[in-house]
């Protein structure tokens, strides 16, 4: 059923040719908002890599507050243990930091929720927990509608990383 790719931007992808159903469930492994998850699904088949992250972020743009609300939520603070896989390779440097990196980053963690109302979503990967942390700090000087459409371009920086890693999944299996 699944057929062999790459994760070229140009080469064609199984996610086309899945069930609705379980197409469904693979993309809510890279973002939990049911609603982004059928747009995406909804605009196929893509036919390469390049056009479902298009689609992807459509999606994400596309989104109602309560929907990228369910999306955040499925998202662990930095610092936290990861809830998954695809979170602890994503903040992988923060695991390995100090003690004290890790408490200021608990603290501060807990200033923006209160400020903002929503876990601090940064994308993670390959960057230390000191920058990690320096990016914190700075954002929580934002006003709420600036750090709303930021977290949307971080949301879309993650989505675009795990739906990569999902396509060479899928394409490994075959």
């Amino acid at each position: 059923m699944l057929e062999a790719m790459s994760t070229s931007e140009t080469d064609p992808i199984t996610l086309d040719t899945l069930p609705e159903s379980e197409a469904v469930q693979l993309l809510l492994t890279c973002c939990s908002s049911p609603e982004w998850a059928r747009a995406v699904v909804a605009g196929r088949p893509f036919g390469t890599v390049s056009a479902l992250l298009t689609a992807a972020d459509d999606a994400l743009a596309g989104l109602s507050e309560a929907e990228l609300d369910l999306a955040l939520a499925g998202h662990p603070r930095i610092g936290d243990r990861p809830d998954g896989p695809a979170s602890a390779r994503e903040q992988a440097a923060v695991v390995t930091a100090g003690d004290a990196i890790r408490a200021e980053l608990a603290e501060r963690n807990r200033e923006y929720e209160a400020r903002f109302g929503h876990v601090y979503l940064v994308c993670a990967t390959g960057r230390s927990a000191a920058e990690l942390l320096d990016i914190l700090v700075s954002r929580l000087h934002n006003d709420p509608r600036t750090e709303r459409g930021i977290v949307r371009e971080e949301l879309g920086k993650i989505n675009r990383i795990r739906l990569r890693r999902l396509v060479r999944e899928i394409g490994e299996r075959s």
